[in-house]
């Protein structure tokens, strides 16, 4: 079965509910971004400049969460094959536009819960079409 982009994937709502998850653990909850990951999920991220950096996800939990970073998501594409998924997420400043992020986040459902397995990220910056602030 093929979905077109005017579809909804089977578990969209699901997949949807994790992704907001990592959002909302930017506001002080650690807890939420332990529910949202898979604890052995990684990052790949280029920033503004360019620069290249990976970690463990979880590695950076503490600091997401004591961030307070003034965030919103915004769902550009949800994709799903069976227990697989994939997000194209726009992680939005909300009070600083042009600091914004785009993600492309990797979904298995494991266990019959959907995880964040992966994270590849670039600055908005670097997201062409996908920047909040693309003209």
């Amino acid at each position: 079965m093929n979905t077109t982009v005017d579809e909804r994937t089977p578990d969209h709502d699901e997949i949807v509910r994790v992704v907001e998850r990592y959002v909302e653990g930017f506001q002080g909850r650690r807890d939420k971004l332990e529910e949202a990951f898979h604890e052995d999920a990684w990052i790949l991220a280029v920033d503004a400049e360019g620069g290249f950096s990976k970690d463990l996800i979880s590695d950076r939990f503490e600091r997401w969460a004591a961030s307070h970073r003034p965030v919103k998501s915004r769902f550009i594409s949800v994709t799903q094959a069976g227990e697989v998924a994939s997000v194209l997420l726009g992680f939005d400043n909300t009070e600083t536009p042009a600091d914004s992020w785009v993600d492309v986040l990797a979904l298995l459902k494991l266990d019959g819960r959907w995880q964040i397995t992966h994270k590849s990220a670039v600055h908005s910056t670097r997201a062409a079409w996908a920047s909040p602030v693309a003209s």
